[in-house]
């Protein structure tokens, strides 16, 4: 059993920069991470989205991101950032570690569990993101499609379905992102639940500002974080534009069953495929913390900025309203600051 005043679990953008905080405030701390090495879920991501195609990423406490190469592989530029971020400010980040389970201890401590070791510690700092939780829709014959399904989290390059036809579901960025890449080398059908709406103006900071306002709301009420688009639409870049009035975006309704060749809706009409990509999004990955019951009535946790309002001592950072780069590291801060007014008079 290893003591600590706070246990970190996650070491993405959100979790580094929740340990930049805790070593300046001076708080006992460890940092865990599942991966193998630096870069969250960055170091995951498929070797053709390059820099030019990220959307901004903020830079992490007191050290400037700058791009030299937009053409350069984001799988490559953003773990060597993280990396050289560790580095400099000491964080010692333990590796690979999967959390199993976080449950009450005594003592009012908190015990995070994996398989080999066991951390107590006196408050948590969740920043496990999404990456490790893709969502994938259940249609009625999916277990009888003879071609391949893969999430966007499987996605590594367009050419692997070079001459096939592939059908793309999803209305976010990604699924665009994707199907442009693909129809370089294949066909595609793109279905979405909702018709897309995109617009034309710059994404501002009165815009993330209302992005924010809208996933804090959800959380603060208890249900599971909205999505980014839902809020800000999509943004028709010169690319999406190009592809617009090449006939490339045009969608279909998603369809009501998946066959063995294909997709299907009720009124008769049917796509051949030879493979689905489900572009659906992600869940938030904290199953570890479910002895702790957070779950309210809504399906999603209440959050009172980072604090979990059912327990004060669990903080989760780069979750809602902190799932963005600028967010996660102003959560970092927050947290630690809350953390270290909870943990005040024991540490006294």
């Amino acid at each position: 059993m290893i003591e600590v005043d706070v246990a970190v679990v996650g070491a993405g953008q959100a979790g580094l920069s929740s340990g930049y905080f805790l070593r300046r405030a001076g708080l006992e701390h460890v940092v865990l991470d599942a991966d193998a090495g630096p870069g969250g879920a960055w170091r995951h991501r498929w070797p053709t989205l390059r820099m030019a195609t990220v959307h901004g990423v903020h830079d992490l406490p007191g050290m400037p991101f700058e791009v030299v190469d937009d053409s350069a592989p984001a799988n490559e530029v953003l773990p060597a950032y993280f990396a050289d971020f560790e580095r400099r400010n000491g964080i010692d980040v333990v590796r690979p570690v999967t959390v199993t389970a976080v449950r009450e201890g005594v003592d009012g401590r908190l015990l995070v569990e994996s398989a080999d070791e066991t951390w107590s510690a006196r408050a948590l700092i969740n920043a496990t993101g999404t990456w490790t939780r893709p969502f994938w829709p259940r249609y009625p014959g999916q277990e009888t499609f003879r071609g391949r399904q893969l999430h966007t989290a499987d996605y590594a390059r367009p050419e692997e379905f070079a001459g096939q036809h592939v059908v793309v579901v999803g209305g976010g960025s990604s699924a665009i992102q994707l199907q442009l890449e693909i129809a370089r080398h294949a066909t595609v059908t793109w279905v979405t639940r909702r018709e897309p709406l995109f617009t034309d103006e710059p994404f501002t900071h009165e815009i993330g500002r209302a992005v924010v306002a809208r996933v804090d709301e959800a959380v603060r009420a208890g249900r599971p974080p909205a999505s980014v688009v839902s809020v800000t639409g999509l943004f028709r870049t010169p690319e999406v534009r190009a592809a617009q009035e090449a006939g490339l975006l045009d969608r279909l309704p998603l369809f009501d069953r998946i066959t063995p060749t294909g997709v299907a809706w009720a009124d008769g009409r049917e796509v051949r495929a030879d493979a689905i990509l489900w572009a659906t999004g992600f869940r938030a990955a904290i199953d570890h913390l479910s002895p702790l019951r957070l779950r309210g009535p809504g399906g999603g946790i209440r959050l009172d900025g980072t604090r979990v309002v059912a327990d004060p001592r669990v903080h989760l950072v780069g979750y809602g309203p902190s799932a963005s780069t600028v967010g996660a590291s102003r959560a970092g801060r927050a947290a630690v600051r809350e953390i270290g007014e909870l943990l005040a008079p024991a540490l006294v």
